[in-house]
């Protein structure tokens, strides 16, 4: 059973997805040039007795699946059998892995995991039959020492026998390699006792919620076994309905056009909808195929590597990605020499020239032309320097005079920008004053007449001071601030 986790890595695929993923099927499309013909013109004018031709194929290979199935007419039957050498090809399913079965378009591989039960799997057994369906079982040791009867019937019934460890660990990617390496050995030997006739199982291996690791694929390789994946699954190990079952695997097929299906046939809703998935699978035109192992008696069926491809590159397309290059050959030494100084191209004639048009700091003197004839320390021993003279950090009067010039020239410069800053705003002065004057309003008479008389009498005239202080306001000088 398939855990929970790994169902959402997989999920159920958004419409968008699905829709990207039925578009990057499409055999072929024609871009139009400005004269209105295709580019591939000659692909676009098929025969139309090869289109015709393919068609009747098609029809021919679902019509001898019925009719090897007498009294089920509406069977969708097994289209073909293809044997598979496990050691040319150890891992497949594109759910974790690059490959797959060598499947046509429209062709699918029914696989059920960890049985048997009597209760549901005898039932899946029974809808298969009435279909003339042909699937791969993949039995748990702990069911099959329970169960043998189980085992036997799904043998009789010409299915593949397959093996899916002893106790069906979830986690089994974290156990420790030796109990993982123990969990197949025991399921295999589980499910060669149930078969009772003194043979084994097929060398097919499918490990619990698809939870491998390195070590798990090398020893599963060292013992002949093929690893299988999926490439799509229907959740039925979930608590979801069997609509949602048959939703789900019509729709992840529909994605891909071909593949593994993973089912379970001890869910009560896998029994409820297996019929109408075998049955819409007809109506869509898709053909059932069994997988069984190479021997020495039934060689492995003939392909090309292209088709261990879910989708194999079309010719076409134009490879997207540089071919890899598996060795590279270098065509000269290993190692490099290491460059002298001499072969070092420093461009320094016009050192000097250049620092005395910039008319700072003390000039350069020329420097010499590269190569320069250096002599270097031996390896291993440490370079001293000598320790700078005196007179180097000396200064000469002309430039301390030319510093001492430029301070002075900065401080007046300043000094004229304080005053005429100053002047600006005494200047702004009476213009305000006379607002402010002619905004108060006029005194009566008689207060006019005795402000002066006060004043006499006193015999004191108010400084500007305590004016400006009496009016409030302030008056800047020259940068002070008096009130």
């Amino acid at each position: 059973m398939i855990s929970r986790a790994f169902s959402s890595e997989v999920g159920t695929g958004s419409r968008q997805e699905n829709a990207s993923n039925l578009k990057s099927r499409a055999p072929f499309r024609f871009h139009r040039n400005g004269n209105g013909s295709g580019v591939f013109g000659g692909l676009r004018r098929w025969p139309l007795t090869a289109l015709c031709a393919g068609l009747l194929s098609t029809v021919a290979a679902q019509a001898a699946s019925a009719a090897d199935c007498p009294g089920h007419p509406d069977a969708i039957g097994t289209s073909r059998t293809i044997v598979v050498d496990p050691r040319a090809h150890p891992i497949i399913g594109t759910m974790q892995y690059a490959k797959t079965l060598p499947l046509e378009d429209h062709e699918v591989v029914l696989t059920f995991d960890d049985g048997p039960l009597p209760k549901y799997s005898n039932q899946i057994l029974d809808i298969l039959a009435a279909h003339c369906a042909k699937a791969t079982f993949f039995l748990v040791g702990r069911q099959a020492n329970g169960n043998p009867e189980g085992v036997r019937k799904v043998r009789d019934a010409g299915h593949t026998v397959a093996t899916h460890t002893q106790n069906h660990p979830t986690g089994m990617h974290r156990l420790p390699l030796d109990r993982s390496k123990q969990e197949i050995e025991q399921g295999i030997a589980s499910v060669t006792a149930a078969l009772g006739d003194g043979t084994a199982p097929a060398p097919f291996l499918r490990i619990p919620g698809l939870r491998v690791n390195d070590g798990i694929e090398e020893f599963a390789a060292s013992k002949g076994l093929q690893l299988w994946s999926a490439d799509f699954p229907a959740d039925d190990w979930r608590n979801v309905s069997a609509n949602r079952v048959y939703d789900l695997a019509i729709q992840r097929l529909e994605a891909k056009g071909k593949g593994i299906l993973l089912l379970h046939d001890i869910q009560p809703r896998t029994v409820a909808a297996l019929p109408r998935i075998l049955h819409e699978l007809k109506v869509r035109g898709y053909r059932i195929v069994h997988v069984v192992p190479a021997t020495a008696d039934r060689p492995a069926t003939p392909t090309e590597p292209a088709q261990w491809q879910l989708h194999p590159p079309s010719e076409m397309v134009a490879i997207s990605r540089w071919p890899k290059v598996p060795k590279f050959a270098s065509a000269g030494p290993a190692a490099l020499p290491v460059p002298a100084l001499s072969h070092l191209d420093w461009h320094t004639s016009d050192l000097g020239a250049r620092a005395a048009r910039r008319g700072r700091g003390v000039p350069l003197p020329p420097a010499a032309l590269w190569p320069r004839q250096t002599t270097l320390p031996p390896v291993g021993t440490l370079a001293t320097l000598p320790v700078p003279a005196a007179s180097l950090f000396k200064m000469p009067e002309s430039a301390r005079l030319t510093l001492l010039a430029s301070s002075a020239h900065r401080a007046a410069a300043a000094q004229a920008r304080s005053t005429e800053a100053s002047s600006a705003k005494l200047a702004g002065k009476p213009r305000r004053h006379g607002r402010t004057a002619t905004a108060q309003p006029l005194e009566p008479a008689g207060h006019a007449d005795q402000t002066p008389q006060t004043q006499s009498a006193a015999g004191t005239t108010p400084k500007p001071a305590t004016q400006a202080k009496r009016n409030g306001r302030s008056v800047r000088v020259a940068g002070l601030k008096k009130r």
